[in-house]
């Protein structure tokens, strides 16, 4: 009988996460360091009013590090560690369900997300001073926040399998990670800035607008999201194409 995904299970992810530093460097300190650094650059001699309104676009920017950074690089090289060490192997071997694994590590990787969240926010109010949200915008944002934590999981669990080494993991998913943060903003570059073809392609990823729009009905108002839902729609299924070839091509390996 193959074991499920249980409280047992999430605790011991939970446990592998908190021994990676670089969820708690990348997906803590560095987005908040990023806020207090860029806020004093950008806005340092503005008025009190405008200062606000540039750390809270500040802040909606940066913490579109945190699923970045704990789930596409901090998971993609933890996954491809565990790998390299035949523990998937193992986990298979002891009778524990893949799905059930695979839920497990996305339960706890959410985990760390929220409480890394937790303390973004509250350095954001304490020393930042942005604005208060609309109840329902903060939780579009925190709402968009897991969805693409998953979908980075799922992209980084894909080319961890594809690879099946940690050195060529950490590459790709350090430069997708870089690639992100200048394609949506997050580099002190506006995407508006941007060659057309590169404009194009930041188009098609939901941080942009999450960098660039959510400033604009974050204390309330309209917004329209049908571009922001179809960018989710281009990455998820993305995130899926790449976890089927994954499975697809490790089942050739076993065959062979």
């Amino acid at each position: 009988m193959k074991k499920k995904c249980n409280r047992n299970l999430i605790i011991y992810e939970l446990r592998n996460l908190n021994g990676n530093i670089m969820p708690h460097f990348f997906g803590i300190v560095f987005p908040n360091l990023m806020c207090l650094l860029l806020s004093r650059t950008i806005g340092g001699q503005a008025s009190p009013e405008v200062q606000t309104q540039i750390n809270t676009s500040l802040m909606l920017t940066m913490a579109l590090i945190m699923p970045m950074a704990i789930m596409l690089l901090g998971y993609g090289c933890l996954y491809s560690s565990e790998i390299e060490k035949g523990i998937p192997l193992r986990m298979r071997l002891f009778g524990f369900d893949p799905v059930g694994e695979m839920t497990a590590k996305i339960i706890a990787h959410l985990i760390f997300l929220t409480l890394a969240f937790l303390l973004f926010g509250l350095f954001q109010a304490l020393v930042m001073g942005v604005q208060r949200p609309a109840p329902a915008s903060f939780l579009c944002l925190m709402a968009s926040l897991y969805l693409l934590g998953i979908i980075f999981l799922i992209i980084a669990h894909a080319i961890a399998n594809i690879v099946q080494k940690f050195s060529v993991t950490f590459a790709i998913t350090m430069f997708l990670y870089f690639i992100f943060m200048i394609l949506t903003g997050m580099m002190g570059i506006r995407t508006d800035q941007l060659p057309t073809v590169l404009q194009k392609i930041a188009a098609t990823l939901p941080m942009t607008y999450i960098s660039s729009d959510f400033i604009d009905f974050w204390q309330g108002g309209s917004y329209n999201f049908m571009p922001f839902l179809q960018s989710f729609l281009f990455l998820g299924a993305l995130s899926g194409i790449l976890l089927l070839y994954s499975l697809y091509r490790n089942k050739r390996r076993v065959g062979s």
